[in-house]
């Protein structure tokens, strides 16, 4: 029944799977079992081994050795032990060959299903174990059909799976197209292993940054960020680990034949290459190209959350440009430093800066109208910026008690009449008016890629978002 003819058949189906063949020596040993306990009975004590070389059977039960015998399936007796072991004692297990029988139809049957099983197993491992160690890399694959929107890819021994929200919008896909992806998500399924993609995620950018870039695959540049508008726009912060390598320039290629290549392979997809700083400040400068700014100032981190608001101010006719067209620019911004970044036209710093002098100036006024309000403590207020009486209603008793000099009775009188102030005088204060202006003039886009950008940035013009132009070569 068995012969090397099965050894050879073994053999070939491991090298037609890639499946090693003692895997399948395994699996052929367990359905072998499998069958004999439905046919024959056999004991959990019994185990069977082929021979790899000649393909023999040999059927094994471990029987534990005791001086009288009650059950012959698991037991044997010292004496009959001894002959096989010389050193067997009592107590001990020993495994007694057996011989064994010619397999019926029904246990051939079962034999063959447990071994179709294991081997679609082991394959969906070896499949597994293959595509997990390529989680964050580039696959290629073969567009073989398209399922509710979702395009599924061929993958040599298996399938993958574009879904909608990882397609770059407009662009379609027949089957037959050769496709490059980025390796999003591989999981283990009762189907399988099931292989999610992506063409939209800022992975797939670095990596074929890497792969179409000499300087970046030797280590010499490095891809320190990327942030996509997929299909649209894009920005990658790169960083040499040489002085005498320009990575802009290296990344661009002679002519910029290299970025086109990248830029192709995402259907036109424009990509702006800024140089990657440690100093959040530079960076952000940097991450707004081409629009030139005057200033960046960093604030502190947030109680909430690790990120950083940071204040840039551009010239008046780098406004839109800073912005670029539906905010874009400055989107991209954010999600490339990690950083909230709000943009200001110098005009709208000075005018704030005027509103809030404006400010101090009738909110000293106001507060020495306040009974009990001498000159000495308006300074102190205004220290701990209780500036106005409208600002001591918003600061409350708590604002208040910090101010040296004020306890709780004192508070809860100035507080009072500060709310009897504001009553009394509904005009909307001049910190009010600069608060919206300064509303209506700030771009703030969050890190996360959700920004709050105000209606004048729909309206920037088209040249807001022109690409980065190219540099010199360095490569």
């Amino acid at each position: 029944m068995i012969n090397k003819e099965l050894i050879y058949v073994i053999q070939q189906i491991g090298n037609e799977k890639g499946i090693g063949t003692e895997v399948l020596f395994e699996a052929l040993e367990s359905a072998l079992l499998s069958a004999s306990k439905k046919t024959m009975g056999a004991a959990d004590n019994v185990r069977m081994h082929l021979n790899r070389q000649t393909g023999a059977l040999q059927v094994f039960a471990r029987k534990k050795v005791v001086e009288e015998v009650s059950d012959p399936t698991l037991e044997i007796s010292v004496a009959e032990a001894r002959v096989l072991n010389s050193d067997a004692r009592l107590e001990d297990e020993i495994e007694v060959e057996l011989p064994h029988k010619e397999f019926g139809r029904i246990a051939a049957q079962t034999a063959k299903q447990v071994i179709l099983q294991r081997v679609r197993d082991a394959e969906r491992d070896a499949i597994y174990a293959e595509f997990i160690d390529k989680e964050g890399k580039i696959a290629r694959g073969v567009v073989h059909r398209i399922e509710k929107r979702n395009v599924i890819v061929e993958l040599g021994k298996t399938e993958g799976v574009i879904p909608e929200r990882e397609q770059i919008p407009g662009e379609r896909y027949n089957p037959g197209d050769r496709v490059r992806a980025y390796v999003l998500e591989v999981k283990k399924t009762a189907k399988g292993p099931q292989i999610m993609l992506s063409r939209t995620h800022p992975g797939l950018l670095a990596r074929l940054f890497e792969a179409e870039i000499p300087e970046i695959a030797e280590g010499i540049v490095q891809v320190r960020a990327a942030a996509r508008e997929p299909g649209e726009r894009a920005k990658v912060a790169v960083a040499s680990t040489k002085r005498d390598v320009d990575p802009i320039g290296a990344c661009v290629g002679l002519r910029g034949t290299r970025i086109q290549v990248i830029s192709r392979e995402l259907r036109g997809e424009k990509i702006d290459i800024v140089e990657w700083s440690a100093d959040p400040a530079t960076f952000v400068g940097r991450a707004l190209s081409p629009a030139k700014v005057a200033s960046v100032t960093v604030g502190d981190l947030e109680e909430e959350g690790d990120h950083r608001s940071v204040l840039v101010v551009v010239p008046d006719n780098q406004l839109s440009l800073a912005i670029g067209k539906r905010g874009q620019n400055a989107r991209l911004a954010a999600k490339l430093t990690g950083l909230r970044v709000d943009i200001k036209s110098e005009t709208e710093v000075e005018e704030e800066r005027r509103r809030e002098e404006e400010e101090r100036i009738l909110g000293r006024e106001a507060l020495v109208e306040l009974p009990g309000v001498g000159p000495q403590l308006v300074e102190r207020l205004v220290e701990a910026g209780l500036s106005s009486p409208a600002r001591i209603v918003r600061g409350g008793l708590s604002a208040l008690e910090t101010v040296a000099g004020v306890g709780e009775k004192k508070a809860t009188s100035l507080l009072a009449s500060a709310t009897e102030w504001v009553a009394q005088h509904p005009t909307p204060q001049p910190v009010s008016e600069a608060e919206a202006a300064a509303g209506e003039a700030a771009v703030e886009t969050e890190p996360e890629g959700q920004p709050r950008v105000e209606d004048r940035a729909e309206s920037a013009g088209e040249g807001s978002t022109a690409e980065h132009p190219p540099r010199a070569s360095a490569g």
